[in-house]
């Protein structure tokens, strides 16, 4: 059985220091387990990114100034594809750096741990997921501690201690 994606592309690029950072890999091993039983092919990029450049996007895209841990944007395919033809673009994903280094300090919990858990949580909204409602908030975030246990990464919604 495959763990992720049959096929899967994911661009990692880094605007900030790598230093304290995870990989490129881990962040492709947290992409395919998002995906894994849900999607056979993907192509996604994740950008890391400063407070300021997060801050900007934030800004622009949904109104609100402020950096934020992660922002998905969901891919537009073109219009007029002919038929057979599939893209399997999935859209971006932006974390900014600084944010989730402080968040997973003040709240006490690996750094890595941190950075998987809301890699899965934009990827899952690449595929459509949202928390919009507590219904939806529920089920979302159920998912995310199924597919982080599968990880061996603990809750991210219980606090350690």
């Amino acid at each position: 059985m495959t763990r992720g994606p049959i096929r899967l592309d994911v661009a990692v690029g880094y605007a900030v220091p790598r230093k304290g950072l995870p990989s490129a890999v881990s962040f492709r091993k947290w992409v395919a387990a998002a995906l894994a039983g849900r999607i056979r092919e993907a192509d996604l990029a994740i950008r890391l990114v400063g407070t300021r450049e997060g801050r900007a996007l934030n800004r622009h895209y949904r109104g609100r100034d402020y950096a934020t841990n992660v922002l998905s944007f969901p891919a537009d395919l073109p219009e007029g594809l002919p038929p057979g033809i599939r893209m399997p673009l999935l859209g971006d994903l932006v974390l900014c750096a600084p944010v989730v280094l402080r968040e997973a300090q003040e709240q006490g919990k690996p750094v890595a741990d941190h950075f998987a858990h809301l890699t899965v949580h934009g990827v899952l909204h690449l595929l459509g997921w949202d928390h919009g409602n507590a219904v939806e908030a529920e089920a979302m975030e159920q998912l995310e501690r199924e597919i982080l246990a599968g990880l061996g990464i603990a809750d991210p919604y219980t606090l350690p201690g």
